[in-house]
């Protein structure tokens, strides 16, 4: 997400520094308990705008209702909200594959963020991969029961312009093929897209596109999701 954000203070440390594959570079910076992903100023991930990342993994968890053994592919770690609901919805029998493209993220995970992280990559319904998701999807066929992407902005893509790919329509082609029958592609975006609902559809999903809200009390304003489902 991309949160406008004021000249740092001197209360904020940074932590460290990354450079997305052919992207920008981003800072993660602690402000007491609560961490923050920037790129420049601005907030791409904070440990107090949660609640679209959470929905994102149980309304889809929802969307999948009694499968057995579901199989997920979360596309972008972040700050692992996503995959923290995502385990706490699902049963002992799923697996949980994880694509995190930037290393740092995941040292960051494991190292100053370990007490938020809660050691959920060592689940053992978690594979870590540390690649591009859209390699993963383009290489599937009829693998998953969901694909969940929260990557870069949403279909607006900012910290790496190779994103795009994801949003395609041979991106969308590649998750219809990567998918099961039934399954689930959800999609998490900062913004709305109404084209790209058109898109969705055009790809051949059954389209749901809900706003919802980005803070966990209910305030603020609202992300949207897309959940598309193949036939």
């Amino acid at each position: 997400m991309i949160e406008p954000m004021l000249q740092p203070t001197a209360e904020d440390e940074l932590i460290g520094t990354a450079r997305v594959p052919d992207g920008v570079e981003l800072k993660l910076v602690r402000n007491g308990d609560d961490f923050a992903i920037l790129l420049d100023r601005n907030e791409l991930m904070s440990t107090d705008i949660i609640a679209s990342e959470e929905a994102l993994a149980t309304m889809t968890c929802e969307r999948l209702g009694d499968r057995a053994a579901p199989q997920l592919l979360i596309g972008g770690y972040g700050m692992g909200f996503t995959l923290r609901a995502a385990l706490a919805a699902l049963g002992d029998d799923a697996s949980v594959t994880v694509v995190e493209i930037v290393p740092e993220i995941i040292e960051w995970a494991r190292g100053p963020m370990r007490e938020l992280t809660g050691n959920c990559l060592e689940d053992p319904r978690v594979v870590l991969v540390s690649d591009d998701v859209a390699m993963l999807i383009d290489t599937a066929r009829d693998a998953y029961d969901a694909i969940l992407l929260d990557v870069d902005n949403g279909p607006e893509g900012l910290t790496r312009r190779l994103n795009d790919h994801l949003y395609s329509p041979h991106g969308l082609k590649a998750a219809m093929v990567a998918l099961k029958p039934g399954g689930v592609l959800a999609i998490w975006s900062a913004t709305p897209e109404p084209k790209f609902t058109v898109e969705l559809a055009e790809a051949g999903f059954e389209v749901e596109a809900l706003e919802v809200k980005a803070y966990t009390n209910g305030k603020g304003h609202d992300h949207v999701i897309w959940f598309a489902r193949k036939a």
